[in-house]
């Protein structure tokens, strides 16, 4: 509370017209020192582990942020090295999102999803999850009984906190979003099954816990009950429309792309992904179909075979340099066999077929592994950005890496996998148009659902599937999530032609890489500056 009160008081000097008289910093060290209060700042007050999300402490935390973005507008950045300009937009970024979550989203407001206190498996991606990071989630995935019993207390804490928490969200949920209102719903049911399993794994060892667990569940099934409830007085749409869309890509995810860019981009790469797979199936005829694993076992011999492969591929051919701990990471998260008696959605389908194309995107584990073996030196880059500022790097490259390894020559001998890449380039298009389709108001998520399913080739996307379902949540939680895949890559390799084309015999792809991996987890916009030296873009961003 002293960095709140302190907050609201610069807050009184800026709007009362004293912060032209206030001294400006120079010091790169005094943004580190803003940076650590704006990132205790910028979580909600929390009593006995419940956080406080009422519109009081919403409108509290509005005003003190126009106190950290006038400290962080006073520091005078002119003579800094690039690194350290970076470091500043960053903070930029970090505040524009949290400001933009006051203006435009206000998910404690409008979104029942954001209210999920349940996250049962571990992400692959920086953040621990996907879109908005709800303070007080519980993630399972970090408790395997028996506990220890320091575990066994926080968790059985945070657990008793949850009915407190999902009451105080009816008082907070007074917006009319019948799309967010579907998706909340479904997520209170997999928070419901994930409990219960999780109750039945405890119960051996803790009946304490699971007691604790039980009553979890109930509050989150009466929660569920209640938004079902108020459901057919909902009508208002979620999307953020075309303007504030824009102005989220540009000051909070700094992606050079307007909506109408990124239309434009994804029907562009939803045409060529179609084009190229019908050359590629014409090219194939004749050729036996990729045969799907048929057991378990297979899959799972299979699946290590492919990170071998891959690999071995990264270091003999000079790709990039590869660290002893990439091949443990990437065997660690080999993905589960799914029998044909079950929905087989759309990356099951792929990587039944050919595992070696998800063992490229799961170059995300080697990025998480990255920043936990070799954290960057920067306190501002060592960790998660806040907002999932970094989409368009994490999800980009991962999604680069498909085709980028396909030119490099990984899939020479597997003509039917090479069109596997195409697949998956037009699914991630579907997805992404349907997605930004619902932002500009043309298409509720149910008409999204069916859009997505009805472009991703062979039918693999299953209309009211998780898959399906899950993606076009996070896309409207997250602006510019569901296109970062496609548009991170699309500056990827802008980056990468660029630095080939300057460097010529000279260029390596090793020496790009790791100059690429050396900027950390941040936008690519921001890698681009710190590799060439170009603010050009940076400075039409800002």
């Amino acid at each position: 509370m002293r960095i709140r009160r302190r907050a609201l008081a610069i807050a009184m000097v800026v709007l009362s017209g004293d912060a032209m008289a206030a001294p400006a910093e120079s010091d790169y060290a005094q943004l580190l020192g803003l940076f650590r209060e704006w990132r205790a700042f910028q979580p909600p007050p929390s009593t006995n582990g419940v956080p406080d999300y009422t519109p009081r402490a919403m409108d509290e935390q509005r005003r003190g942020l126009a106190a950290f973005q006038a400290r962080l507008a006073a520091i005078d950045t002119s003579g800094w090295p690039v690194s350290q300009r970076v470091d500043w937009d960053l903070v930029r970024a970090e505040m524009n999102g949290l400001d933009f979550d006051h203006r435009v989203l206000r998910p404690w407001a409008r979104d029942p999803a954001f209210y999920r206190v349940i996250h049962p498996s571990e992400s692959d991606i920086p953040s621990l999850v996907e879109g908005p990071l709800l303070a007080g989630s519980i993630y399972l995935w970090r408790y395997t009984p028996p506990l220890s019993a320091t575990d066994l207390a926080e968790l059985s804490a945070r657990l008793r906190a949850i009915p407190a928490l999902l009451e105080q969200a009816k008082g907070n949920l007074v917006e009319d979003v019948r799309d967010l209102w579907l998706l909340g719903i479904r997520v209170k049911k997999d928070e419901s099954e994930a409990l219960d399993a999780f109750e039945k794994q405890a119960a051996p060892h803790h009946p304490g816990l699971a007691a604790d667990v039980r009553g979890a569940r109930a509050a989150v099934d009466a929660f569920g009950k209640w938004l079902e409830a108020e459901l057919p007085r909902k009508r208002g749409r979620a999307g953020v429309g075309v303007e504030n869309y824009d102005w989220y890509l540009r000051n909070v995810h700094l992606v050079p792309y307007t909506w109408r860019d990124e239309v434009a981009l994804f029907e562009r790469e939803l045409a060529r992904a179609r084009s190229q797979l019908a050359l590629l199936r014409h090219r194939n005829a004749g050729l036996p179909e990729l045969e799907v694993a048929g057991s378990a076992e297979l899959h799972e011999q299979r699946s290590n075979a492919a990170v071998t492969e891959l690999v071995r591929f990264l270091k003999e051919r000079a790709v990039m340099g590869v660290p002893d701990y990439v091949d443990p990471a990437l065997r660690a998260r080999l993905s589960r066999f799914v029998p044909p008696d079950r929905p087989r959605d759309f990356f099951t389908q792929v990587d039944l077929r050919e595992p070696l194309l998800m063992r490229c995107h799961g170059i995300h584990w080697f990025d998480l592994a990255r920043m936990a073996r070799e954290p960057h030196a920067s306190p501002i880059r060592r960790g998660s950005l806040l907002y999932n500022i970094w989409d368009g790097r994490a999800e980009g490259l991962a999604t680069a890496m498909e085709e980028l390894m396909l030119g490099a020559g990984l899939l020479e001998g597997r003509p039917r996998a090479e069109e596997l890449v195409f697949v998956l380039v037009a699914n991630r298009a579907a997805r992404g148009l349907a997605g930004l389709k619902v932002h500009a108001g043309e298409l509720t998520v149910e008409q999204a659902l069916r859009f997505a399913a009805d472009n991703t080739p062979y039918g693999w996307l299953i209309p009211d599937g998780e898959t399906n379902w899950g993606e076009q949540q996070l896309y409207l939680q997250q602006p510019g999530y569901g296109t970062s895949y496609l548009t991170g890559k699309a500056q990827i390799e802008r980056l990468l032609g660029e630095r080939a084309g300057g460097l010529r015999e000279r260029f390596s792809l090793r020496a790009f890489f790791d100059e690429f991996f050396a900027s950390g987890m941040i936008p690519v916009s921001l890698i681009r500056w710190e590799m060439t030296g170009d603010e050009t873009e940076l400075k039409r961003l800002r």
